[in-house]
Order: C-alpha cells, then sequence, then structure tokens
C-alpha cells in the first residue's frame, strides 16, 4: 500500500460558516482510514497559525469553505513543503470564487445559469429581472444564497446576502431537477438525485441533524434516462475541467424541463461522511466509504510528495 509507514494529518473545522460540517466529515474519515491501518493524527485547524504534527507526510484537507477550500490552506502547506490531499491553489480559489468560476464556464462553453455582479457600493438593483437568485461570491452549502421569484422578497434576500460581502452573484433562476454528480481521477461517479422535502437545497436541507429542521430525499442513480444521464456528467466533468480541479470534486447542476443541464458550482471539499453525496455515488459505483478515502489520499501523495523532496 502506497501509504504504508506514511503519517496523515485529518485536518478538520476551520474559522468559517461550515466549521461543524467540517469536524463531522474529518471524524468519519479518520474512522475510514483507521479501518485501513494507517497512522493518522487529527488537525483542528481554526486559522493560518495553524501547527502540522511532527512527522507528516499528508495532511487529509477536510475544512469546508473559508480557508479550507479557497485556497489558502493549500498555499501555505506548499510553503512548508507539506502534500496536502485534492485540488491545489489556483484551482481552488477558481472553484471557491462564484465569479471568477462564472469566467471559467462561459470561456469554455459549460452550460452556466445567465448571471451578472451586483457591485453594493455602485447599486443595490439588479439589472436582470426576477426570478432570480442570490449568492454571495465566496461562501459554501448556500449560505447566504436566497431564490427570488419576485420584487417583493428582494429587500430581505439582499440584507441577509450582503452580510457576507458587498459584491453578489445575481443568477437567472432556473426550475428543475437538483442534481450532483462527483469526480473521482477524471471519471464521473453515477449522478445523484436532489429532492428537498421544502424549498431549495439550503443549509437545513443539507444539514438536517445539525440544524433540527428541514429534510433531503436522495435518488441514486438519479433516474433520468441514459441519453440525459450522459448529457448531465458531460457538463459535469467540462466544469471541473475548466477550473483545472485535482483528484476529485462534486459538481452541483439543474436540469430543466427541456432536458439542459446547467452547472451551478464545483465543490473542491465536498461533505465526507458516509451519507454525504459524494460517498453515495462512489458507493453506488462500488466503492465503500473506506476505499474512497484512501483513493483520495493515494492519489493525492502520488501527485503532491515528489515536490517535498
Amino acid at each position: 500500500m502506497m501509504l504504508e509507514n506514511k503519517r496523515i494529518a485529518i485536518a478538520g473545522g476551520g474559522p468559517g460558516s461550515e466549521r461543524e460540517i467540517s469536524l463531522a466529515s474529518a471524524e468519519a474519515v479518520r474512522g475510514a482510514l483507521e479501518s485501513c491501518g494507517l497512522d493518522l493524527v487529527q488537525m483542528d485547524v481554526r486559522g493560518p497559525d495553524f501547527e502540522v504534527p511532527e512527522g507528516v507526510d499528508l495532511v487529509y484537507n477536510l475544512i469546508h469553505g473559508t480557508f479550507g477550500e479557497d485556497g489558502d490552506f493549500q498555499e501555505l502547506l506548499e510553503k512548508r513543503g507539506i502534500a496536502y490531499t485534492g485540488a491545489g491553489v489556483e484551482s481552488s480559489r477558481l472553484a471557491f470564487d462564484k465569479f471568477l468560476s462564472k469566467e471559467r464556464f462561459s470561456s469554455h462553453g459549460v452550460p452556466t445559469p445567465a448571471h451578472e455582479v451586483l457591485d453594493l457600493d455602485e447599486r443595490d438593483r439588479p439589472e436582470m429581472e426576477f426570478p432570480l437568485v442570490v449568492k454571495p461570491a465566496c461562501e459554501g452549502s448556500s449560505v447566504g444564497v436566497h431564490l427570488v421569484r419576485e420584487e417583493s422578497g428582494w429587500a430581505a434576500a439582499l440584507e441577509d446576502a450582503s452580510r457576507f460581502g458587498k459584491r453578489l452573484l445575481i443568477e437567472k433562476l432556473i426550475d428543475g431537477k437538483e442534481l450532483t454528480v462527483g469526480i473521482l481521477d477524471g471519471e464521473t461517479l453515477p449522478v445523484v438525485h436532489i429532492q428537498p422535502r421544502s424549498g431549495f437545497y439550503d443549509m437545513k436541507n443539507k444539514y438536517p441533524w445539525l440544524l433540527e429542521e428541514g429534510g433531503t430525499d436522495y435518488f441514486c442513480p438519479a433516474q433520468l434516462g441514459e441519453g440525459r444521464t450522459e448529457k448531465v456528467q458531460g457538463a459535469a466533468l467540462a466544469a471541473h475541467r475548466a477550473l483545472g480541479v485535482e483528484i476529485y470534486s462534486r459538481v452541483d447542476l439543474l436540469l430543466d424541463g427541456e432536458g439542459e443541464p446547467w452547472v451551478l458550482e464545483v465543490n473542491t471539499i465536498p461533505g465526507m461522511t458516509e451519507s454525504s453525496l459524494l460517498p453515495k455515488a462512489a458507493k453506488e459505483a462500488g466503492i465503500d466509504f473506506a476505499a474512497l478515502c484512501l483513493r483520495i489520499a493515494e492519489l493525492s501523495f502520488a501527485l503532491r510528495a515528489p515536490a517535498r523532496a
């Protein structure tokens, strides 16, 4: 085994809004890799002054959102000559910044909803017509995201979303099936159909165990038919490649009433508990949770370990 006699630090937490979710992912991955007989140590990361335990060969990055998913953590690890899992500095920054992602999708022909950037220092009204979606530039797990179907809902959405920054992404609202596609080592996994029991796939529907409300039903593989499945997977892989993401990701899409897929975003550190979406898709493909966690670690070590020499 490639990682035999190697020490792996499981990094979770972070300073952002997804801290508790990150800690749950870290705990789940730690348990999975323990079953593989690996030498593990935990890291509770709270910011740039983190310490990597002595003798660590690979940091398993499970910090969702701010600091872990935006390239900052990766950049500091690279400066220290320490290998880490998943997306690198540049691809992480591209994926985490919704404005940069949109530009890259557009330039690479990836289907994505029409959008505009709203700078609140210049104006507080979008040029696009309702219905639309309001998103902060750099938040994950649908934090600060609002579906605004008519003008009466604009003020409340703006007030909440603006808490996360002065520049907002405004997207055309597309009604359709919410889907996600995992990518592992350049290959697509089975499509997952996400069906919230109410509203859209926001924090309460993603993490009902954390917020004690909401809930979602998942269907894997999604019942789309062979042609639409291939189209959705193709769009997801195109988005992953457009951002240059290494090792693995999870791409969120909408499928409209005409059967056309629209890429929303690429998650470079998706949830990694056994019930999370990427592990669900991997299991359908015959890859159990421990094997998935190990594969990500092995691919990452093979990519980055030589840089430490």
